[in-house]
């Protein structure tokens, strides 16, 4: 087990991949609070419309 080794947490490092051994940094989740949530417009749906 060493550099070469895909499932070592060396390995995932020298080959710049991620798993279990090797998880990505926590990003938190924005907090969107109600007032500014309220003052938003209705969201539109994207795509064709039918009349």
């Amino acid at each position: 087990m060493g550099k070469g080794d895909k499932k070592s947490r060396k390995g995932k490092i020298i080959m710049g991949s991620y798993g279990n051994k090797r998880p990505r940094g926590f990003q938190a989740k924005a907090v969107v609070s109600e007032a500014t949530e309220a003052g938003k417009p209705a969201a539109k749906k994207k795509g064709k419309e039918t009349a």
